[in-house]
């Protein structure tokens, strides 16, 4: 087991690159399930979802590993089914794209109920409606185990009763195959259900409105191998946008789609950053005394939750009140109770928080509750007076890469220490 140890006070400056995006890439993994074939996937980061990826993978007959640092392959040619016996799905939320991939090829897919961050509950629902409306049978054992089936699938409308980016790709992932059209419709339109369908598309797929809320998906006989790129991560780029801001620093972040970067942008420019876009690069300054905004997270264009827990420190280090509402996760406020460790005035409900801001977080020994929360907790220490110790770093490894080398070049104190 290995934690952070952060000395605070530095401001950020310098460029940063980013990677591909995590929560694209563990789409597309999966996909390659769906395809007889090798698949080549380029820009995909080398966290510790994609490793449990790959290993499930081999598990079920795949040959699959990295080409180099950043691009990876995948020959599901000899896979038979999509059956896991063993508990590497309880790692991680998104292996829930197995059961829509090898039910799309193989018709039956089963695997224990998905792991994954602890914000709240999160429950398939709409991915079952929509696997049922595709002709699959559904059940869940009273030990935790999916499985589903289907003698046939055919193409029908769903509608998603909430928008929901896992049973979005889901059911794209199920309906590749099946006969006739599938219409999903108040589907959800973040980038990397894009990027997942075109991947899709690259392999032979029919899938058209990707981006937008209908969705529609003509069934295909055949699927092919393709080499693809995965598209920047935009949570990972706002991470470094928010450590600038918090930091009063000035910083190039390269490799992005200043697009995707749009509700982070707005959001901060509101707050008095500097923000210069470059093509495929972005300039985030500090200007003057930054002022503090009310948040709120939406699905895609709106807010992203993933970015809910850097953005509070933030808030929580202006002088001024501010309010963050959580409108995707059900419970993604826990981790505060680690920042008010570190002096922190925050009052907070499972879906908001209301932040009094202070200029004097100091450092402690916190805890990474989830993912973005342990990205938020570095982001406190680099602000905080004196040393902090972000302890539970796999949570972070699961979604950032090499983190600590990144916030080093930019020229924060922060080291990767054994936790005794």
């Amino acid at each position: 087991m290995s934690k952070f140890v952060i000395e605070g006070g530095t401001r950020l400056k310098g460029k940063v690159n980013i990677g591909g995006f995590k929560n694209a890439a563990v789409a597309i993994i999966p996909a390659t399930l769906l395809c007889p074939g090798k698949c080549i996937i380029e820009n995909v980061p080398k966290i510790q979802d994609v490793k449990v990826f790959l290993e499930i993978l081999r598990e079920l007959g795949a040959e699959a590993g990295y080409i180099n640092d950043t691009s990876l392959y995948v020959d599901a040619t000899n896979v038979k089914n999509c059956f896991l016996e063993n508990g590497l799905s309880k790692k991680m939320r998104a292996s829930y794209y197995l059961l829509g991939a090898g039910l799309g090829r193989f018709n039956s897919a089963s695997s224990l109920m998905p792991g994954g961050c602890d914000i709240g509950d999160r429950p398939i629902d709409q991915h079952i409606k929509g696997f049922e409306a595709l002709g699959a049978k559904v059940e869940i054992t009273p030990n935790g185990r999916i499985h589903v089936r289907a003698e046939k699938l055919t193409g029908a409308k769903v509608y998603l009763d909430v928008v929901s980016v896992g049973a979005t790709i889901n059911i794209m992932l199920a309906a590749v195959y099946a006969e006739g059209k599938t219409i999903i419709e108040n589907a959800a339109k973040e980038p990397h259900i894009v990027d997942t369908a075109n991947f899709l598309n690259s392999m032979g797929a029919d899938i058209k409105g990707a981006g937008t809320d209908v969705i529609r998906i003509n069934g295909v006989k055949n699927l092919k191998g393709c080499t693809y790129k995965v598209i920047p991560d935009q949570i990972e780029a706002g991470t470094y946008m928010i450590a600038a801001a918090a930091t009063k620093g000035d910083i190039i972040i390269d490799d992005i789609i200043p697009k995707h970067m749009e509700p982070i942008t707005a959001k901060l420019k509101e707050m008095g950053m500097g923000i210069e876009e470059y093509g495929d690069s972005m300039r985030v300054y500090y200007e003057d005394e930054l002022v503090p905004v009310n948040v709120q997270t939406l699905p895609y264009p709106g807010f992203p939750t993933d970015l809910q827990q850097p953005m509070t420190v933030l808030l929580s280090s202006l002088k001024g009140e501010s309010t963050v509402v959580e409108g995707v996760s059900e419970d993604r406020f826990k981790y505060v109770d680690e920042l008010k460790k570190m002096g922190a005035c925050i009052e907070f409900t499972k879906k908001q928080a209301k932040i009094k801001g202070r200029n004097n977080l100091r450092g402690t020994v916190v805890q990474a509750t989830d993912l973005r929360a342990g990205a938020a907790l570095i982001i406190a220490g680099l602000i905080a007076n004196g040393l902090t110790e972000v302890r539970n770093i796999e949570h972070i490894d699961r979604g950032y890469e090499h983190i600590e080398n990144k916030f080093m070049n930019l020229g924060a104190k922060i080291k990767r220490v054994r936790d005794e």
